[in-house]
């Protein structure tokens, strides 16, 4: 530890980190709009330089490292000019529409404006007037509002570990495109929506379909069902100025009901038919020690990814429809059958918090009758949109159940939001079918906690069953590669785009750090603590399923239902 001077006072702080760290760890708080954490930085925006003395320039806080009693000042009248300088250079020529823009009280330019009072239009810049992309059936980009900040490109190129976009050109004429300046739904974009997470202005949004929705609710002939994944209930909560991890699945019934879906449903009683299918085609694997390690395709940029990126691995994925495809399937057919309609009159919304599954539902693969099993699929953040657009004050809701066939689900089916959690759930299902008895203890520990690839040795009679899991798709390349080679020595594994799982999907709500995120790891695992039934097989309304639709897991009848297939996909690079 040392000591420096900020403001005039003495503060304690650990040699070596940057100014910035240091500031906040003692409550200061610095604006910045390029900074982002575990991730080297680059000094770009400019937004957080301070004054030190014995400098004749201002020093950007997030680059530069403390030193034995420097003297810092945070927000001197110089520090204030040079920041509201820069604020007013990026809106000389940023959209003059916050009052139509997505972001519009979210935003984090909007926000810098406010704070340094910036009132007016000094700098007149020359405007640009670039095309808006809505190619993408999950992304939307507007570049007119990019500033340049770079946070989506380091993203895709050091979390996720794709490098669809990046800086093109130079000077005045510097921009982020894809390659060769091609539409999103023509690049090598997965879809996973974390660019959308880390833009602080609305250059980057979810592509919804709220016009086409209003008009299946406002029709008296349509029948309008929708399910929600178990990550929206311990999300939707900060969107409403609740605690993180608050699970609010009681009041999202209710408002739903409000909003005029005609039935709700939990997704995650497709998630226990979705445990029950993938144990089945492991075990046949495990039994045949062919095409493994299985690896999980619930992640529907994943499927992108391996399709684009390493088609070698394709006959590896889980063939197995992700849950909320299931869902769809059974509302479609078995469903509709018990409540005698046709199931053209049915449409199925997803909320989920994956901006790829926006792209998924469009797959012929997905389909019943040439129409899709998922009609429609909302983020989270759209969600509470669609909440506040119809006037719902969710302080003042009562909980109310989901609707049956669909409203007995185990904690198997809610842990799939976390990363590992569908390798645990998963394995819980595997044990008993195996050993003809139940774990002891379902938890599997050794694959929860917070470093990115995790594993377990599961003992039965048959063999021991080697599990990972990996979260954050550039973790997970070396264990492809593995893979690809024979070298890997594992049977199940689980790979998640998004790190810590989907409860840090694409499609959440804005902003979130790492203590948010945690939280709503925490409710789902607390979630599973507290109910009764642990295991998927252990849903007798699945069994009931089962029985009247489908006959078993793995069946030929479950297999036209509930299997899948993908391909290889050329893609710019």
């Amino acid at each position: 530890m040392i000591k420096i001077e900020v403001n005039k006072k003495a503060v304690s702080v650990e040699k070596g980190q940057t100014i910035l760290s240091a500031l906040r760890e003692h409550g200061i708080m610095v604006p910045t709009l390029c900074s982002m954490e575990e991730l080297t930085p680059t000094g770009a925006c400019r937004m957080c330089v301070v004054e030190v003395e014995g400098f004749d320039n201002l020093v950007p806080a997030c680059s530069f490292k403390v030193q034995e009693w420097m003297k810092i000042k945070t927000h001197s009248a110089r520090v204030l000019r040079a920041r509201k300088a820069n604020v007013e250079l990026l809106l000389s020529n940023h959209p003059d529409d916050c009052l139509y823009c997505e972001r519009s009280g979210n935003c984090e330019l909007q926000k810098l404006a406010e704070d340094l009072n910036v009132r007016n239009r000094r700098i007149q810049g020359k405007r640009t007037s670039a095309k808006i992309d809505s190619s993408s059936l999950g992304i939307v980009r507007d570049p007119d509002k990019c500033i340049l900040c770079g946070r989506c490109v380091r993203v895709c190129e050091e979390i996720v570990g794709i490098s669809t976009i990046d800086f093109e050109r130079r000077g005045d004429q510097l921009k982020i495109a894809t390659a060769m300046s091609e539409p999103l739904q023509f690049s090598s974009c997965i879809d996973c929506g974390q660019c959308v997470v880390a833009c602080p202005t609305g250059a980057l949004i979810d592509h919804n379909q709220f016009q086409e929705l209003d008009t299946s609710l406002d029709d008296p002939d349509m029948i309008v069902t929708v399910q929600y994944t178990p990550e929206v209930t311990v999300s939707l909560a900060e969107a409403f100025g609740f605690r993180p991890g608050t699970d609010m699945k009681g009041i999202i019934n209710t408002a739903l009901r409000r909003i005029g879906f005609d039935y709700i449903f939990e997704t995650a009683f497709g998630g226990d038919v979705f445990i029950q299918e993938q144990a089945a085609e492991l075990i046949a694997r495990f039994r045949r020690k062919e095409k493994m390690p299985m690896i999980t395709s619930r992640c529907p940029a994943l499927v992108n990814y391996v399709e684009e990126f390493r088609p070698e691995l394709i006959s590896f994925l889980t063939p197995v429809r992700p849950p909320h495809q299931i869902m769809g399937k059974l509302i479609n057919k078995w469903f509709a059958t018990k409540k005698q309609v046709p199931s053209n009159r049915i449409q199925n919304v997803l909320i989920t918090n994956c901006t790829a599954a926006k792209y998924e539902a469009s797959r012929p693969e997905y389909a019943s009758d040439n129409s899709p099993d998922v009609d429609y699929v909302l983020t989270t953040r759209e969600l509470a949109r669609l909440i506040r657009l119809n006037g719902i004050n969710i302080n003042g809701l009562d909980p109310e159940p989901a609707d049956g066939p669909f409203n007995a689900i185990t904690s198997a089916g809610k842990l799939l939001a976390n990363a590992g959690g569908e390798a645990e759930a998963t394995t819980r299902t595997v044990f008993r079918e195996i050993s003809k008895k139940e774990m002891q203890d379902p938890r599997i520990t050794k694959l929860r906690g917070n470093k990115y690839l995790r594993d377990a040795v599961i003992a039965t009679p048959k063999g021991d069953l080697r599990v990972a899991v990996v979260h954050g798709l550039k973790h997970a390349l070396k264990v492809m590669d593995e893979i690809s080679t024979g070298k890997s020595e594992y049977d199940l594994i689980e790979i998640m785009v998004c790190r810590e799982g989907c409860v840090n999907g694409g499609g959440q709500p804005i902003p979130a750090n790492v203590n948010v995120i945690r939280a709503r790891t925490k409710t789902i695992y607390d979630i599973d603590k507290s109910e009764s039934l642990h295991c998927a097989h252990k849903n007798n309304a699945v069994a009931k399923m089962y029985e009247e639709f489908a006959r078993a897991p793995a069946s030929d009848q479950s297999r036209d239902l509930f299997m899948t297939r993908f391909a290889h996909r050329k893609v710019l690079k």
